[in-house]
């Protein structure tokens, strides 16, 4: 069997694109520039926004690229264009924009970990406490990773109604879970918001559609129409303030419309008065007698002798 015939590899850099030359005849160049810029190109897929583990971008590219995109990583990571993190046993690359690069560069190693600790908590945020036991930390030396990661904008630190402090990426708006949402004004329960589109709210069930039922969406729109409210409630966020008013006997589920939508009227007064006393009901034909209450409604014998207006 003739020797195996090897295959060197060399850059060539005397043209405007550096391109990867095989001394073996047979083979194609590779151009180093264009693989860059396809390896650039995969962080537009939506699917990969959030970074492409090291096992799809080998199924991507195949051995061959795969092997000559090292190099690159090597020089996207060291310019800090690319951000390298591990989830489980997993290496997952995220490109960053140049400005982004600019904040990144000249971090180390325990910086950049922190870092990656608190892009992986998301918009929830994530507690001093926790971040040291992931990173294996020190407090005082945490303190100072924080200083070097707020003065550049890339973390901040953000109050939660529970009046505990996380940490999130600077560009994230926080969750409503630490904010409190619509209800909560500088992290303080606002009554006075609430009452106010509770009794908006109530005047839309009884007087839209003449109070024969309105749905959550035609709630929605009316506060837009009105303007009553700074913050833009969502329907999820009036259905939150619907049952309130349910819980209070103030409205009262009535039914669906013609598309599947809840339809709420003002509750029906509740009337216990009636012209019997207490102690009637010890009597052995009060079963049979014909009860009248005092806004009208008559029972018949035999009927419950409760009543709902």
């Amino acid at each position: 069997m003739p020797p195996r015939k090897r295959t060197s590899i060399v850059v060539a850099s005397t043209s405007k694109r550096a391109k990867v030359v095989k001394s073996d005849p047979d083979d194609d160049i590779l151009d180093v520039e264009a693989l860059k810029e396809r390896f650039t190109q995969v962080f537009d897929d939506p699917n990969h926004a959030g970074g492409i583990s090291n096992s799809a971008l080998k199924l991507k590219f195949g051995d061959i690229e795969y092997g000559h995109l090292v190099p690159i990583i090597n020089e996207l990571t060291q310019s800090s264009r690319l951000v390298m993190s591990k989830v489980g046993d997993e290496l997952f690359y995220n490109l960053v924009s140049d400005e982004m690069a600019t904040k990144f560069a000249g971090l180390d190693v325990p910086t950049r970990m922190v870092y990656q600790v608190i892009e992986r908590a998301s918009n929830m945020g994530i507690w001093t406490k926790d971040i040291r036991t992931q990173t294996n930390i020190q407090q005082q030396a945490l303190n100072k990773i924080f200083k070097v990661l707020e003065t550049r904008r890339l973390i901040k630190p953000v109050k939660s109604v529970t009046s505990k402090k996380v940490y999130m990426l600077y560009s994230l708006t926080p969750a409503k879970e630490l904010t409190g949402g619509p209800w909560y004004t500088e992290l303080e329960f606002d009554h006075e918001f609430i009452n106010e589109m509770r009794k908006f709210m109530l005047q839309c069930v009884r007087r839209l559609n003449n109070g024969q039922g309105v749905t959550l969406t035609e709630i929605k729109d009316k506060l837009v129409q009105a303007n009553v409210s700074k913050v833009q409630l969502n329907v999820e966020e009036v259905q939150q303030l619907m049952q309130t008013l349910a819980y209070d006997h103030l409205i009262e589920d009535a039914g669906l419309d013609s598309q599947e939508e809840t339809l709420y009227v003002a509750a029906r007064r509740v009337t216990p008065m009636c012209e019997f006393k207490w102690w009637d009901v010890t009597s052995p034909d009060f079963h049979f007698r014909k009860i009248k209450f005092e806004d009208g409604v008559e029972l018949e014998a035999h009927e419950p002798h409760h009543h709902t207006a």
